[in-house]
């Protein structure tokens, strides 16, 4: 009983959160060698998200260093709170007043990645679409009923469901086939696409700052294991040797 509790508590939180939407997922071929686009994201949550969502498990000194950003250039560049660059990467929102204006705080980012996965996020910020019902005026095909606003629609342009009259079963019925823009953005579809991909992987890499580093020693641990193995094999053969 205790071991399937255990399965359930670790499987839980995978079901509640793909259960807000049957929407397929895209994959994000993100990449955290790529310290250009690590850089370009973490330029975009700072700009776009900071204002809401914090990153408390986070410093700025050790993202700068990560994403090779010199202290003084991220203290000019990226910093807007009035922080240290020692200090957590904390929103600019009180939390009583986003709790006010938005039902509830806006949730920390720093592990976002890690709970939700890089696809969802993905596919999610590329999913708002306009909804006058909804409080902000937009909801969201991945999450629906969605309680933020879209702060990328000045990059994407404006997003509406775009939907296709087909006939299934012999009679005509509306489609889902995605989102569309008006073309009024500041970037175009592949660029705005580019610029969610690089948030993604830097929301990635915040989500385990250290992966590169762990994945790098743990190819040596193999190595080292394969190494032993051979001469634990080699040592046993020559200690039972007499004995067969």
């Amino acid at each position: 009983m205790k071991k399937l509790m255990c399965i359930v508590a670790l499987l839980l939180p995978g079901i509640v959160f793909a259960a807000g939407s049957n929407v397929p997922l895209d994959k994000a071929e993100y990449d955290l060698t790529d310290k250009a686009s690590l850089q370009r994201g973490a330029q975009l949550f700072m700009n776009y998200c900071l204002g809401c969502h914090s990153m408390k498990y986070q410093r700025y000194q050790r993202t700068f260093a990560d994403l090779g950003i010199p202290d003084e250039l991220g203290e000019e560049n990226l910093q807007f709170t009035g922080e240290k660059v020692t200090d957590y990467i904390t929103g600019s929102m009180p939390e009583e007043s986003a709790a006010t204006w938005f039902g509830a705080a806006p949730p920390d980012l720093t592990l976002v990645a890690r709970v939700r996965g890089a696809d969802w996020l993905y596919t999610y910020l590329r999913s708002f679409y306009v909804d006058e019902s909804r409080p902000f005026g937009v909801n969201n095909k991945v999450f629906p009923d969605v309680g933020m606003p879209h702060v990328l629609q000045p990059l994407q342009g404006t997003p509406r469901e775009t939907n296709e009259r087909v006939m299934i079963d012999g009679e005509m019925t509306e489609r889902y086939v995605g989102i569309r823009t008006d073309g009024n953005g500041k970037l175009s579809p592949e660029e705005y696409d580019q610029a969610v991909l690089d948030l993604v992987n830097f929301l990635e890499y915040t989500g385990e700052p250290a992966r590169l580093e762990s994945e790098k020693i743990g190819k040596w641990v193999l190595v080292f294991i394969i190494v032993l193995f051979i001469f634990v094999y080699l040592l046993k053969k020559d200690y039972w040797r007499e004995v067969h």
